[in-house]
């Protein structure tokens, strides 16, 4: 029986992941999306490995049920603590063609191919940075390569509540960074391993060094995407394509509405769901 076609989900707890979906469509603009952020339950990046596997789970199932068969998850923390535990547990007992992916891997299959030193640094949530997630996909891909982590608790928290403008994100900015860049003089290239950091760049530049490069994963994720479609066409077949991109969120839209049109660059409407009510409780 033919699969039927269905939109890309794009999940994140909050709102990072719009700056990645604005970047999926504008190099996919005939595809359809659907956005999720489970805001009710945002932040995930100091919870346990555990917690972030169930919400994301029951994410993953909801985007399942309105017909996705290509689900990203667009935030680092639910890659890093839950992407290999729905792959190797979930999808496994699933029917064919229900695929999960994440934003760590297209991030580090290109890393190593910026630094001329051998020395990267990953500016992250602490739940990334407890991971380890980005020191052990690039040491599989990059051995020579030497990785410096550096958690920025802050940073999140500043952005949603509009604060990323103000004095007090110049302070933590200008902190995090120099505590990573003091781990190793030899960096010469850091990873906004977050989907929110995007908001903070230009203060991130003002801070940086001018000889270090930094990477964005937004752009990075998409060509991702963009590649993975074409070497999958069986999966890119089951992707509805009418350029269609609708929103949702767990928590109050008119909230949402507002402060995802900063990260998505645009207007935002946004429907609201309740997880339970929907059958996927914790």
């Amino acid at each position: 029986m033919q699969q039927k076609q269905g939109p890309i989900g794009v999940f994140d707890s909050g709102y990072g992941g719009l700056t990645v979906l604005k970047e999926f469509v504008n190099i996919l603009p005939a595809y359809d999306f659907i956005y999720l952020g489970d805001n009710a339950r945002a932040p995930y990046g100091n919870r346990s490995f555990d917690t972030v596997y169930q919400y994301t789970w029951q994410c993953v199932q909801w985007f399942f049920k309105q017909g996705c068969s290509l689900v990203i998850l667009a935030c680092n923390t639910a890659s890093a603590k839950a992407l290999r535990t729905i792959q190797q547990k979930n999808l496994t007992i699933l029917p064919e063609y229900k695929r999960v992916l994440g934003v760590i891997r297209p991030t580090t299959e290109i890393v190593g191919n910026y630094t001329d030193s051998g020395h990267i640094g990953i500016l992250a949530t602490t739940g990334t940075v407890q991971s380890n997630s980005y020191v052990i996909e690039i040491e599989k891909l990059f051995p020579g390569v030497t990785v410096f982590q550096q958690p920025c608790p802050m940073w999140v928290p500043l952005i949603e509540n509009n604060e990323y403008e103000s004095k007090g994100a110049d302070f933590f900015v200008k902190e995090y960074i120099h505590s990573l860049l003091h781990q190793s003089a030899r960096i010469d290239t850091v990873i906004l391993a977050c989907t929110h950091y995007p908001l903070l760049l230009h203060k991130i530049n003002e801070y940086m060094p001018v000889d270090i490069k930094i990477i964005s994963q937004g752009t990075i994720v998409a060509k991702g995407l963009a590649d993975y479609l074409e070497r999958h066409p069986e999966m890119d077949d089951l992707c509805s394509k009418t350029g269609k991109v609708h929103f949702f969120t767990t928590d109050d839209t008119n909230d949402f509405n507002t402060k995802a049109a900063i990260f998505y660059g645009s207007e935002v409407q946004s429907d609201h769901i309740d997880l339970q009510k929907e059958g996927f409780s914790a």
